[in-house]
């Protein structure tokens, strides 16, 4: 214990020398541990200090992604872009305006920091934010639809990450599904003769996270819209991954747009803020004023409402979409999906260098071309060419899977794809400042042992 820092808190030397314990005592009485110089007091020691290192560790801690998926859920989703930190790192330890209107000297909405951005960007007439598009979803199917129908196609019926489902956040909102059409089928006149009494929102989902294909027919939103307006009903149009520029013109497939879905006639459209839009989680709804101001007003909004750093990201990145060329060359997100090979082959030659300058003999090291993709529910048809760098163990040497554990346990974590008994690095997710960092964690690979 005299060994450790003198400002570590007592508490946590203890908790640090009570799990040290009991994982060598668990060691010894399940008979992994027989040698007895393992325990003396120079590698208890040593052991100590590892385990605290491992407890002042923060559990949220930056990754090098290399597997190609650029929108990752799990490493994070959207990264922001560099030039917006400085402002969020001023709001996050001062004061600020979050709820108070400077030119009138009393409170203010903290809606009104990116409200008059969306409107100007996507045409609509009022817009609100919350944490996520689930939230977003929720709430405006509970204002609009609780107690009441809604038509839905069959086709849309989609589940979102963690088994989370469109049903079921309809469920929780108090709306009462009715479902038209067929899993791949459905026709205007489905909609049509499933209004009623009760109806009182016409649902349009965008797949976003998967695509059906051969035998299909969907219902165009202009034509719901005017369904809509025949019929005297809101059309809702969640769009899931929201995207402000039209990503066709740099080669990828055309994905509807915020600023499409409005024009074509939809009351309201939800979208994400950290997908697509390459920005901070957020659900963003746009639509009429007399919708979005009925939303605001639900009690629910405080419950599902975004914090200032939050609102600091997404305005941040909301006023780079005034230029949206500049828009696609600083979102890291559209920057990374928008690259072509000419781009990403110069990162792969320099990783491929780095990697044999360490002279690994156990390993055979080369570059391939391969396929990225968009990820974070978005553009799931999508595959775009990419070039990663390959390493392959050799026969009777280490394991691909001790290699990937050994990355994955590397300070950074670097996360790679495994393929055909190898290791794959997708150069188009690896930032230019994590090539130190892999060429590091692989110069460590001499005190892997093979674990196959």
């Amino acid at each position: 214990m005299a060994a450790l820092p003198v400002d570590t808190p007592h508490g946590l030397k203890l908790k640090a020398a009570r799990e040290t314990i009991a994982e060598l005592r668990a060691a010894v009485l399940s008979g992994e541990l027989t040698d007895t110089a393992l325990l003396e007091r120079g590698r208890v020691s040593a052991l100590l200090s590892s385990r605290l290192a491992a407890l002042n560790q923060p559990s949220l801690r930056p990754v090098v992604n290399a597997t190609g998926i650029v929108v990752h859920t799990n490493l994070g989703r959207s990264l922001l872009p560099e030039c917006i930190f400085p402002a969020l790192l001023e709001v996050a330890g001062r004061y600020s305006n979050l709820e108070y209107n400077l030119e009138m000297g009393r409170r203010g909405s903290r809606y009104a920091h990116v409200e008059d951005l969306l409107c100007e960007l996507t045409g609509a007439e009022a817009a609100l934010v919350v944490n996520n598009n689930a939230a977003a979803v929720l709430i405006t199917l509970e204002t609009l639809a609780k107690g009441k129908e809604v038509v839905v196609s069959r086709g849309e019926l989609v589940e979102i990450g963690g088994s989370f489902r469109i049903p079921d956040v309809m469920a929780r909102s108090g709306a009462v599904i009715r479902e038209v059409g067929t899993t791949n089928k459905t026709h205007l006149e489905d909609y049509e003769a499933a209004i009623g009494p009760d109806t009182a929102l016409l649902l349009k989902v965008h797949q976003s996270n998967f695509s059906i294909v051969g035998f299909t027919k969907s219902v165009p939103v202009s034509n719901l819209a005017d369904l809509g307006g025949r019929r005297g009903l809101p059309v809702f149009n969640d769009l899931g991954s929201g995207v402000l520029v039209d990503l066709s013109r740099y080669g990828l497939m055309h994905e509807p747009t915020v600023q499409e879905a409005l024009a074509s006639g939809s009351s309201v459209v939800s979208f994400s803020g950290d997908k697509l839009l390459g920005g901070p989680q957020a659900g963003i709804i746009v639509g009429k004023k007399e919708i979005i101001d009925r939303i605001k007003k639900n009690p629910l909004n405080r419950a599902v409402r975004i914090d200032k750093l939050t609102l600091m990201a997404l305005e941040g990145v909301l006023r780079l979409y005034r230029d949206p060329e500049k828009a696609v060359k600083t979102i890291p997100t559209l920057n990374l999906l928008t690259q072509g090979l000419d781009d990403i082959r110069p990162r792969a030659k320099r990783l491929l260098a780095r990697l044999k300058a360490l002279k690994l003999d156990c390993l055979d090291l080369g570059f391939k071309e391969t396929l990225s993709k968009a990820g974070g529910g978005a553009l799931p048809l999508e595959e775009v060419k990419s070039v990663a760098v390959t390493v392959t163990p050799k026969k009777g040497s280490i394991s691909t899977a001790a290699i990937e554990e050994a990355l994955r346990r590397n300070r950074p974590p670097v996360i790679v794809r495994v393929e055909d008994d190898a290791i794959l690095m997708d150069v188009r997710t690896i930032l230019p400042g994590d090539i130190p960092v892999i060429a590091a964690a692989f110069d460590r690979l001499s005190s892997v042992r093979n674990v196959s």
